[in-house]
């Protein structure tokens, strides 16, 4: 069991919690003053871990690259998402760490060295997954807020 990737876990699970009562209408709703919603952060993070564990090792992902474009660093909900893609994006955000746990641990995920936006030098798979812990923990902010206007 990778320590990094449990805390990621129980973030996850943490926001799934937060976002239990929800309807699929407060899930799509982007409040004023907000370029996106619920639904599409909690995609987003599982976009973001392929791009950054999968995409910058030259690893197949784990996603479509449908799903990819759709929930990306730079996009923004451009429609709303339907009840299956709302179940779709709940069930990746476990199941994904469920991917990335196995194939970091077969050795499958071998990083190119790069830079984040955020001046965040990523040289080692570990250094990705420590980076999506930072990513994490602003996109669970964002959630947070959203859950309190739309309710």
């Amino acid at each position: 069991m990778n320590p990094n990737i449990e805390v990621l876990r129980k973030t996850r699970h943490f926001a799934l919690n937060l976002i239990a009562d929800l309807s699929d209408e407060q899930l799509n709703k982007i409040p004023e003053g907000f370029g996106n919603n619920i639904i599409w952060n909690l995609g987003h993070l599982v976009a973001a871990q392929e791009g950054v564990c999968y995409k910058r090792s030259g690893a197949p992902t784990n996603i479509s690259e449908e799903f990819f474009q759709a929930y990306k660093p730079g996009s923004k909900p451009e429609r709303e998402a339907s009840a299956e893609e709302i179940a779709q994006i709940k069930g990746l955000l476990l199941s994904s760490l469920d991917d990335l746990e196995r194939d970091h641990a077969a050795g499958k995920l071998i990083m190119t060295p790069w830079t984040t936006r955020y001046g965040v030098d990523i040289n080692t798979i570990e250094d990705g997954i420590s980076f999506l812990q930072f990513h994490e923990g602003l996109h669970q902010g964002y959630v947070t807020a959203l859950v309190k206007l739309v309710k």
